[in-house]
């Protein structure tokens, strides 16, 4: 007999527990079915081990505000990036004053934002950011310096035995912070799992997605342990399957999915939990990436803090693996190649050897060459106090002959079903994200679930940008509500 239900989810990441969180507030009697292929939640790019941790707000990152080719500066993405992390708060802000969300520092702390950049073009550049970013609401309390004294007050590990001479600035914004998505992630599921109309079916592959006559979607399933095999039909369908995406709505037949492909990039981390070295460094601290680097590879010198225990981690150095997931399959990279999206595949290969020069240089790299990288940040780095990590496997977005980075939502045209491709900046967004997924699948519910949406996140609609005011009284509150203490 076939089940079944309004919703399922694919994936038992950050994406899905947003989105069933959102339906479970907005439509409590709807039946929802969530599958996770491992036999836990939060164990792909969600794992706080599998990515930096950090509040995408736009404070530190500089490949969100590029200098144009006339050397022009706009904060348009930076803003943009900055309100869509503002709703993120906003919604947490709302399920820890309900309850859903434990304690906030089981899942996100306070953890200044900086920027770190050597040499005079640089410096000149990340001079004329400040100037810009100071004027916008959303950054207000952007501090910035050259001058080492200062730098050393905000991260001592930057300046010790730092060459003298060396042109070098640095910016720091105290409102950062570091999110531990994998907590927040199981948090969100555990409280789903109790609603009597919520289901997670972990240890089970989603085989198959097939459109029937009726506009409902069958669902095909294959429990990994038993290796039985199962179906539910569904009103509607969302892919959150990090690189898996790709596949299962390939396999869908959408119309909408024509085109894309994925690149496979890895990635591993240097980490340290030496005492002596922790206690120096509060910070996120993000700097240039290399020439041929993508955004995810930006490096950075970031405090984490996992299940309450606070270490430092270094990168990301790239790796490269055919499989979109990290515990994907190795033929992945082959299987998702089709008529329709060949061409592009073939001239993003042709067109990005920087990428590649930049991809077998990093997998070139030794550990004691990758702990040399660490020194360019701090320059008292010992091999012996990092070991390696391996990180999360992001699957870039083809489309059009260019390998596109951030996230992006497919839908098809009657709303039916739903996927997210993509990378960076990811989880810090996943709650604009699936707000897109609402607005665009269910329209006719948007008059309906408003009011509701808007007692879960009040400036819903709003740019916070626009109006000093606003902007501050809504960090100041969700950073009271969050215990977020610059």
């Amino acid at each position: 007999m076939t089940e079944s239900v309004d919703v399922v989810l694919i994936g038992g990441g950050i994406m899905s527990a947003t989105l069933g969180t959102l339906l479970r507030e907005l439509q409590p009697d709807w039946k929802v079915v969530a599958f996770e292929r491992l036999s836990e939640v939060a164990e792909e790019s969600s794992n706080a081990w599998n990515n930096a941790g950090t509040g995408h707000a736009a404070l530190c990152e500089l490949n969100y505000m590029p200098e144009g080719k006339d050397g022009s500066l706009d904060p348009a993405k930076a803003i943009g990036i900055n309100e869509q992390f503002q709703l993120s708060r906003q919604l947490w802000s709302t399920l820890v004053d309900r309850g859903v969300l434990d304690a906030p520092t089981t899942f996100i702390n306070s953890t200044p934002h900086m920027t770190f950049v050597r040499g005079q073009k640089d410096v000149d550049y990340l001079r004329r950011r400040y100037e810009v970013l100071k004027q916008q609401p959303l950054f207000e309390g952007i501090e910035y310096s050259e001058d080492s004294r200062v730098i050393n007050q905000w991260a001592p590990l930057l300046m010790q035995k730092r060459r003298k001479g060396e042109p070098f600035a640095a910016t720091r914004t105290p409102s950062g912070t570091d999110v531990d998505f994998g907590s927040l992630t199981r948090q969100l599921f555990d409280r789903l799992t109790e609603d009597e109309n919520f289901t997670l079916r972990t240890n089970t592959e989603v085989r198959s997605l097939k459109k029937q006559k009726d506009g409902t979607w069958l669902v095909r399933y294959r429990n990994n342990v038993g290796r039985s095999t199962g179906q539910v039909r569904a009103r509607f369908v969302f892919v959150g399957a990090g690189g898996w995406a790709l596949k299962l709505l390939q396999g869908s037949g959408i119309d909408e999915i024509k085109g894309y492909g994925c690149f496979p990039i890895g990635g591993q981390w240097l980490k340290t939990s030496n005492p002596a070295i922790v206690s120096q460094h509060q910070a996120k601290v993000y700097s240039q990436a290399p020439v041929g680097a993508p955004p995810m590879s930006v490096p950075h010198l970031d405090t984490r803090v996992v299940d309450g225990d606070t270490s430092l981690l270094f990168g990301p150095f790239a790796t490269f693996s055919p499989k979109f997931l990290k515990q994907g399959g190795m033929l992945d990279i082959v299987t998702q190649v089709r008529p329709h999206n060949l061409g592009s595949m073939l001239k993003v290969a042709f067109t990005n050897f920087d990428l590649i020069k930049y991809l077998v240089s990093e997998l070139l790299k030794t550990h004691h060459k990758k702990v040399s990288t660490l020194r360019e940040f701090m320059p008292t780095a010992q091999d012996e106090d990092w070991e390696l990590l391996q990180a999360g496997q992001r699957a870039q977005v083809m489309k059009g002959g260019k390998l596109q980075f951030g996230t992006e939502v497919v839908a098809a045209a009657d709303g039916t079903i739903a996927g997210l491709l993509g990378a960076s900046p990811g989880a810090s967004t996943a709650v604009p994200v699936m707000l897109d997924v609402l607005q665009r699948c269910f329209p006719d519910k948007a008059a309906e679930w408003a009011p509701k949406l808007q007692a879960l996140i009040p400036t819903l609609g709003e740019k916070l940008n626009d109006d000093a005011a606003d902007a501050e009284a809504s960090m100041a509150s969700t950073a009271k509500t969050l215990d977020l203490t610059a």
